[in-house]
């Protein structure tokens, strides 16, 4: 992205960014000029670049102090997928800053914080670095301008006759300290973006290479501050009690017991139940168990699952919304030589991250303080604000770390954040809400369950001539604030994401893909990689049966349907050759692979299996990724074992099940993720790319679970059309 303010703009928002500095004690502030964020505006290719809209205003900014500490404060969350540095590193690339010296903070919620692709404050979609890397790097070079030319005022000598290094300006044997220069660079005029050069990416010694992460010794000295850390005189702990069965409502409650737990101080009621607030949240625990509530079960108390896996199933194999099309599917399918025709199903899913859901409310009646690590700033704001009466820039939130996100801090309606608020509000003191895991994985959100059936014809050389897909499950933002921007004729372009833009189904001649999104009561969300995390697991399933039934090598099959597509195989060729797949499986193992794209970048992997009495082993995983440039090669690498890690744990064990309207699973001992002896060992290698950047959060959760099914067909001769996998008792090598 190219921002550029007018003059007017800038000297403005200049002006305001200096009175900040003024309030935090001097130094060298300097202000991110990025678009005005217009309308909210979802991005369906999330690696597209932000439009610039005007007029320009600041975003985030940095401060130099005259203790030479550099501080960025990110618009954004860290939640452990490292751009607490990697977004750093832009800035101290081009400011030639001391790493040592830099300092993050997260910055408040408001307007000038916006995404500048989604038009509010929000982490999600993997595009947190790519939406970033320009206007980083010029907060980076205009900074650098300022010391420079504050220098050679001191100095005496032209700015040519300067450089930087390790944040120093140096001249000669001379050299001032950007600490020591802060406070006269901070009375000068910002150059004009226009004369300022960025560096050319030989020159980087950052950006490419890695750094070592900012938040590392906080984390391991204790010093970070998740939501669940907040803690100050006076704060009481909260847990309520929510209806057994969604759209459940409370009747009547006696809190009598509840109340006559040692350290519980008040039962209040609030839309989403009943709170026990107490001293603690132990006390808080105990007071919710012990409360006595009779609840109307509402529309949905029989909810079933198996039920529910009937009903999507007979959908399937009816027509729905057309999501895209091309020729005439039926007239080319009955001229197929060979028609492969197969369903897929994937179950609900819970986030389980690692931190409890938690949020920390203080109203007053000049505003109203939040504490919570969340993904989406600017939704809890506003819900705050309809809650309590006050206005949104009232409303200071303070996001911390993130113990875990995946989707589930980012609800569109803000539901644990409301409800804090709800509770403090009721309690006329501040509180901090706490949702046992168990609250979450029963009465929290879900990745939505999908069944597939997919009809392919096929040439006599094996080639794709019809394709018919039909997708039934829930629709994500359908009844939500973001309908209007991904509904579009009846179609959630994150249910079809990876199935309506596949180079396999729009390289077949004609095609129809149908959906259909049947309404529940079951709250569901985006889970790590969305649509992708069960449309992946669907297309590179069916494409390696595609191969099988053509009777060619799987690998060889997917390089012939993506010849004209070279991300997609320069991805899927590293992949190959690392793990040398040209070599036969050793006895008593299977090879499988799988390529897909999601949020702007290519990812592959190829797996290596084994399997004993009927439980599947993965031993190694080799993944290659083309993100386009890697701002930081530590952390892809981190991420693309992370994503695995995730997907892998969902293919093995993830299932949400429901049964007389209730969720049956409750913790990890029966909702379980993936442990330390099953993750495999793991290789990621990264495609040398200057195409465009694309996200890496999530890209490398879809393939792994269709690389592992096509690995245990590959050794079984058993397909695995069903997530979790469950192998038939006969299952074996063959």
């Amino acid at each position: 992205m190219d921002a550029k303010p007018a003059d007017s703009v800038a000297s403005s928002s200049r002006r305001q960014f200096l009175k900040a500095g003024a309030v935090l004690g001097g130094g060298l502030v300097i202000g991110f000029i990025v678009p005005a964020a217009g309308r909210f505006a979802l991005a369906q290719n999330a690696a597209a670049a932000p439009a610039t809209v005007a007029p320009f205003a600041p975003n985030a900014f940095l401060r130099i102090a005259a203790d030479d500490s550099i501080t960025v404060l990110l618009s954004h969350s860290e939640m452990g997928q490292g751009i607490w540095t990697t977004l750093p590193m832009l800035i101290a690339e081009e400011l030639d800053a001391d790493w040592t010296k830099m300092k993050v903070e997260h910055a408040p919620a408001a307007p000038a914080y916006a995404h500048t692709a989604f038009g509010m404050q929000m982490t999600g979609g993997s595009t947190s670095t790519w939406s970033e890397f320009d206007r980083y790097r010029m907060a980076g070079a205009t900074a650098r301008a300022l010391l420079l030319q504050a220098a050679a005022t001191r100095l005496g000598v032209p700015v040519a006759e300067l450089k930087t290094e390790n944040g120093v300006v140096v001249h000669g044997d001379q050299r001032l300290r950007y600490g020591e220069l802060a406070d006269a660079a901070g009375q000068l005029k910002a150059p004009d973006p226009k004369t300022l050069t960025l560096k050319d990416p030989k020159d980087w010694k950052l950006i490419g290479k890695g750094a070592k992460r900012l938040d590392t010794p906080e984390k391991i000295t204790g010093r970070a501050i998740f939501g669940m850390d907040v803690q100050f005189d006076g704060l009481l702990t909260a847990v309520v009690a929510r209806a057994p069965v969604f759209g459940g409502t409370v009747k009547s409650f006696d809190a009598t017991a509840a109340k006559a737990v040692p350290g519980v101080r008040n039962v209040v009621q609030v839309p989403s139940g009943v709170a026990v607030i107490a001293d603690h949240y132990w006390a808080a625990l105990q007071g919710r168990n012990a409360l006595k509530v009779e609840w109307d079960r509402g529309p949905h108390a029989d909810l079933d699952s198996a039920r529910l896996r009937e009903q999507f199933a007979t959908q399937a194999r009816t027509a729905g919304a057309v999501a895209v099309q091309a020729g005439d599917a039926a007239a080319a399918m009955a001229q197929a030589a060979k028609v492969v025709e197969v369903e897929y199903s994937v179950p609900y899913l819970a986030h389980a991250p690692m931190e409890p859901l938690n949020c920390t409310v203080k109203i007053d009646p000049e505003g109203c303080d939040i504490w919570t690590g969340t993904q989406f700033q600017t939704v809890d704001q506003q819900v705050a604000a309809r809650i309590t009466g006050l206005k949104p820039e009232q409303i200071r939130i303070h996001t911390t770390f993130l113990g875990g996100g995946f989707g589930r801090r980012a609800t569109p309606v803000s539901d644990f954040v409301s409800e804090a608020v709800e509770v403090a509000k009721a309690a006329k003191a501040p509180v901090k809400t706490v949702w046992p895991r168990e609250d979450d994985v029963r009465g929290g959100y879900y990745r939505p369950a999908y069944v597939q059936r997919a009809k392919v014809g096929l040439a006599a050389d094996g080639t794709p001539v019809a394709w018919q897909q039909v997708m039934v499950g829930q629709s994500i933002t359908a009844g939500t604030p973001f309908e209007p921007f991904t509904v579009k004729n009846g179609i959630d372009a994150t249910s079809v994401e990876g199935v309506a833009d596949s180079p396999y189904v729009l390289g077949t001649p004609a095609h129809r893909v149908d959906l259909h999104s049947p309404k529940t009561g079951i709250p569901v969300l985006w889970w790590r990689s969305v649509g992708h995390s069960y449309n992946g697991f669907v297309m590179e399933s069916l494409v390696d049966e595609l191969a099988h039934a053509a009777g060619q090598d799987p690998l060889e099959y997917r390089r012939r349907l993506l010849k004209d597509h070279p991300r997609h195989l320069a991805a899927l060729n590293l992949a190959a050759e690392k793990f040398g797949w040209s070599k036969p499986a050793a006895k008593g193992r299977g090879h499988g692979i799988a390529v897909h794209e999601s949020f702007g970048s290519y990812v592959a992997h190829a797996a290596e299996v084994s399997v004993d009495n009927g439980v599947i082993k993965v031993h190694r995983v080799v993944c290659a990724i083309d993100c386009g440039l890697a701002v930081n090669p530590d952390n892809v690498k981190a991420q693309l074992e992370s994503g695995l890690a995730f997907g892998l744990g969902a293919a093995l064990h993830g299932r949400i099940t429901f049964k007389n309207g209730e969720v049956e699973q409750s913790n990890y001992h029966d909702y379980p993720v993936l442990r330390l002896p099953e993750m495999p060992v793991v290789e990621v290698h990264i495609v040398p790319s200057t195409d465009k950047m694309g996200g890496v959060g999530e890209p490398g959760t879809p393939p792994i679970a269709p690389a592992v099914a096509n690995a245990v067909f590959a050794l079984t001769g058993q397909r695995l059309r069903d997530l979790p996998f469950t192998l038939a008792p006969a299952a074996k090598p063959a």
